[in-house]
């Protein structure tokens, strides 16, 4: 299944891809989180330490990361604000901490935190507005790096059917 989430408040962007992806005969389900309660990653690590796989911030991203450890992919549409994903898009990615353990291991020369899941979903974004696409494609490669998957890439919302091409 492909994990859409949108975390804009406007659904045209989410609703285009819903449409091309659909055609192209691809399961896909949607999550508009603009009216949810998703709070900041607090950094006390008991998703790692006391709560294993579980943030210790209560709010609707419970029910949010539960779809993205059984997606096969994720993908994020966020505004953009200084060339970068907004502080709503970097939000979504920090509270994704639980789907890794706190244990190391190398990854080629780089050390990585290991997957606490057997599924980690491969991860691309959506920007609307001014960013620095290369730097996005190359920040969601290292996310992806860090959850164990694969980059989709980082997509204008300018241009969605490439970013419906890709999942």
């Amino acid at each position: 299944m492909i994990l859409l989430v949108n975390t804009t408040s406007d659904t045209s962007v989410s609703e285009e891809i819903k449409r091309l992806a659909k055609e192209a005969g691809k399961d896909i389900k949607v999550i508009e989180v603009a009216d949810k309660k998703i709070g900041n990653c607090i950094g006390c690590n008991y998703c790692w330490l006391k709560t294993p796989g579980e943030c210790t911030v209560k709010d609707d991203y419970e029910e949010i990361f539960k779809e993205i450890i059984h997606a096969k992919e994720l993908w994020v549409i966020s505004d953009t604000a200084l060339g970068f994903l907004n502080h709503k898009g970097k939000n979504f990615f920090d509270r994704i901490l639980p789907i890794a353990t706190m244990n190391l291991k190398f990854k080629g020369k780089e050390m990585r935190h290991v997957a606490r899941y057997r599924n980690t979903p491969n991860v691309g974004i959506i920007y609307k507005g001014e960013a620095d696409g290369a730097y996005l494609n190359r920040w969601t490669k290292r996310c992806a790096i860090n959850f164990e998957s694969k980059s989709l890439g980082a997509h204008s919302s300018n241009n969605i059917k490439e970013a419906v091409a890709c999942m």
